[in-house]
């Protein structure tokens, strides 16, 4: 029963994970406009990995997407591809999972197979989590970096300076999501263990004869102990040896030949 609740539950964390990565990456907010030192502004930026938005004081929001990839940082570009990795191994990880879960009978599928769809899901989860908190925490160190240097040129009193910066919404999200994704990942692994069908104690050993097939004749044969006394030919009084006739025949002499 606990394997069964352990399986499930690696499921829904999983599946929460998963669509937190998705929702994390679609989103525009993974940079906001530091509003720190100028609180009441017309207008207020935002960002995120596809496109860049302007939103008004008066409530309208425009949107424009990235036309260009060569243009863009190589970090922001390798945060890109990391979070869609994250995603798609999820997605797969979760079709996995599906057919993997104990409660779920599928033909005559035996639970090693099971177990072992149960642990691949469960390592796709987990590379999938760590794909994701990657991704976030890169990003979030190219924020962290901008920022300060935004700062030191604001302190120099450098003009054209460009607005900071800092944590969107769209970062806590991907935290929490590739931290849901991983702890489900190793819930699955746990799982794994529970599914695993017990091995017996004893196993059978065969014996192969080595060698050449030999073959015995039998036939009839005595066995000596070794401790008959030798046979001795005794020749007393009264004794005769037996005769030979003509034709090579022996012939004993009777009892009435001694009278």
């Amino acid at each position: 029963m606990s394997t069964t609740i352990c399986q499930v539950m690696g499921f829904i964390v999983s599946s929460l994970g998963v669509g937190g990565c998705i929702v994390s990456t679609v989103m525009d907010m993974w940079s906001t406009q530091d509003l720190y030192d100028n609180p009441v502004t017309a207008v207020f930026q935002y960002q995120g990995l596809w496109r860049s938005c302007v939103r008004q004081s008066s409530g309208f929001t425009e949107c424009r997407p990235y036309f260009t990839i060569l243009g863009l940082p190589a970090m922001f570009q390798a945060v890109r591809a990391l979070m869609i990795v994250g995603i798609v191994l999820g997605i797969l990880g979760l079709l996995v999972c599906i057919f993997a879960l104990k409660c779920i009978r599928i033909g005559n599928m035996e639970d090693t197979a099971k177990a072992n769809m149960t642990l691949t899901s469960g390592i796709m989860f987990i590379i999938a989590g760590l794909c994701a908190i990657t991704g976030v925490s890169v990003f979030a160190n190219m924020l962290v970096t901008n920022f300060w240097m935004s700062t030191a040129n604001m302190y120099q009193g450098m003009q054209n300076v460009q607005n900071r910066y800092t944590f969107g919404s769209a970062l806590f999200v991907g935290w929490v999501a590739g931290g849901l994704a991983l702890v489900g990942g190793i819930l699955m692994c746990l799982a794994c263990r529970g599914l695993m069908p017990e091995e017996s104690r004893y196993k059978a050993v065969s014996y192969n004869a080595s060698g050449r097939n030999i073959s015995y004749r039998t036939g009839p044969y005595k066995v000596g102990s070794g401790y008959e006394p030798e046979t001795k030919t005794r020749k007393g009084a009264g004794y005769e040896e037996p005769t030979r006739s003509e034709d090579g025949r022996r012939s004993y002499p009777s009892k009435y030949d001694y009278v």
